[in-house]
């Protein structure tokens, strides 16, 4: 296994947060979710502009000496650049910022880009002209967005308007609150699946890709551990429009090129990747959704370990993930706490043939507070489909062994309701299950943390995949005090405390005397 690079969960540019305060003062009387589109839209229209500006300038440099054309649209295909027309360069929006027509400049921007890139078609929003939109605040956003770049060189930092992006869509999220993020993953909880993982090479798979996060920090990790920009082939779907217009526009930013279908699509009555065996699957399904439709499949295929309910799909979701997997596949996903012990509607019965099957490989309950959509407590599943010795990976022999990680007790607060994972927690859990799966890594268990359960412990707490039951407490350490000796100390210390109170009894009693307020 390649040796994991510290990444950090939040890292900042140093003034997205000022960058966030400026844009939102635009918003007037829009609502989070409506605004978000605007804002992101011309996020993109700046990072696709300013990556053809720069190949473009690039062109017109070396134009007298190779005799290459500028406006040459051979020049960007070979590049993977976004062809962007004239009418639609940022250098135009710009100048145009300050008129009462700007909201149909960058709507004609928005079609003239979709015309000339067939793989954006319909994906851009098209609606900065309607009446409802203030032009005056949508010219000063405008000219906010265009002054990214310079802040980014001041600040030394790669790819600011992709890193603007992500922390505008985490920013939206918890703006919008309950219902209004399903697009978003916490950072944190994205990096620890994939650190998990490890995505070196081979097909991803995200069939409720939200705005698309995993995938870009799974070609992030391909990149800083040696990898390319291509390394990984990227398969996604997303039953809500809105949200997969995000997901097209984020990857997009990134170069990714990612299949996620021709347009938006439910994964479990329409699959677009029926026939995918994918090396990785990584998920955030929604949490125990019970409208999607199960009355309607009862029979299907991918339910080999028994029927999900039909008012649950959190077991439906499970079985799918297991349906794309290769033969040498590895799921990490998302699910609500109850999955890991649930035994009504069948699926107690699909969880034990899952256990039987010998396909969870590690199950890990997680801090609260760490997504802004929800306060129910979540855990993450990971399922393979070979446990046994893989010389190629580098893997021990872990058939018939789970390891349960009990993460609750880390995390900090980052404000009264939101936690996050450090990247000390994030090294923490992912070594303990590389150092547990490959044969060169140092593993035992560690009381109240982690342990390697055997399959006939699972079966003995009736299938129950609760790390909490079988961690155990954690060790306490003995300071080497004798009891007797703690217990005077302690006692005498309480009778201390109880002469303090008695006295400032008496001071409050004496006091309220003097005003009158005595017994």
């Amino acid at each position: 296994m390649a040796k994991s690079k510290k990444q950090t969960t939040g890292a900042r540019l140093g003034f997205e947060n000022k960058l966030w305060e400026m844009a939102d003062k635009m918003r007037g009387h829009m609502d989070s979710g409506e605004y978000k589109h605007v804002v992101l839209g011309l996020i993109f229209l700046k990072y696709i502009s300013d990556a053809f500006q720069v190949k473009h300038d690039a062109l017109a440099a070396t134009a007298d000496t190779d005799f290459t054309d500028p406006e040459d649209r051979d020049e960007y295909a070979a590049m993977n650049i976004f062809w962007v027309p004239k009418e639609a360069r940022w250098a135009n929006l710009q100048s145009e910022a300050r008129q009462p027509t700007i909201g149909k400049v960058v709507d004609d921007a928005m079609v003239a880009i979709e015309k000339e890139n067939p793989s954006l078609k319909g994906v851009l929003p098209k609606d900065y002209s309607r009446p409802s939109l203030d032009k005056t605040r949508l010219g000063e956003l405008v000219d906010i967005i265009g002054n990214i770049d310079l802040q980014a060189k001041q600040s030394g930092v790669k790819d600011p308007l992709g890193r603007v992006y992500e922390y505008f869509l985490g920013r939206f999220a918890a703006s919008e609150g309950k219902g209004g993020g399903e697009f978003y993953t916490p950072q944190c909880v994205v990096q620890l699946l994939v650190r998990m993982i490890e995505p070196y090479k081979g097909r991803v798979f995200d069939p409720c890709c939200g705005s698309g996060g995993m995938f870009v920090q799974s070609e992030k990790f391909v990149e800083e551990h040696g990898g390319r920009l291509g390394d990984i082939a990227v398969y996604g779907q997303e039953s809500n429009p809105t949200t997969w217009k995000l997901a097209k526009m984020n990857l997009a930013i990134r170069g990714i090129d990612a299949n996620l279908g021709k347009q938006n699509a439910d994964t479990f009555h329409n699959d677009l990747h029926k026939d995918l065996k994918a090396d990785y699957v990584l998920a955030n399904p929604p949490f125990n959704d019970s409208d999607w439709g199960g009355q309607r499949l009862q029979d299907d295929q991918r339910w080999k370990y028994s029927t999900p309910p039909a008012n649950n799909a959190n077991y439906a979701w499970i079985q799918h993930f297991v349906h794309h997997l290769s033969p040498n596949g590895i799921a990490g996903f998302v699910l609500a706490n109850g999955s890991m012990s649930t035994s009504t509607n069948s699926e107690g019965e699909i969880r034990k043939q899952i256990v039987d099957a010998d396909l969870v490989d590690c199950m890990i309950a997680m801090p609260g507070q760490l997504f802004y959509t929800t306060q129910i407590p979540v855990c993450l599943w990971f399922l393979t489909r070979s446990k046994k010795v893989d010389k190629k990976r580098g893997y021990r022999n872990r058939k018939g062994e789970t390891l349960f990680i009990d993460a609750r007790r880390m995390g900090t607060l980052v404000d009264r309701v939101h936690r996050e994972l450090s990247d000390d927690d994030l090294e923490t859990i992912s070594e303990v299950y590389h150092n547990w799966r490959n044969s060169k890594g140092k593993y035992e268990d560690k009381a109240g943390w982690w342990k390697s359960a055997s399959l006939e412990e699972i079966q003995s707490h009736d299938y129950v995949l609760t790390p909490g039951r079988y961690v155990g407490a954690e060790e306490i350490e003995d300071d080497g005090i004798p009891f007797e000796e703690k217990m005077t100390k302690l006692s005498a210390e309480l009778y201390e405390q109880f002469k303090s109170a008695d006295k400032l009894e008496a001071t409050i009693k004496k006091n309220l005397e003097a005003l009158g307020y005595g017994e």
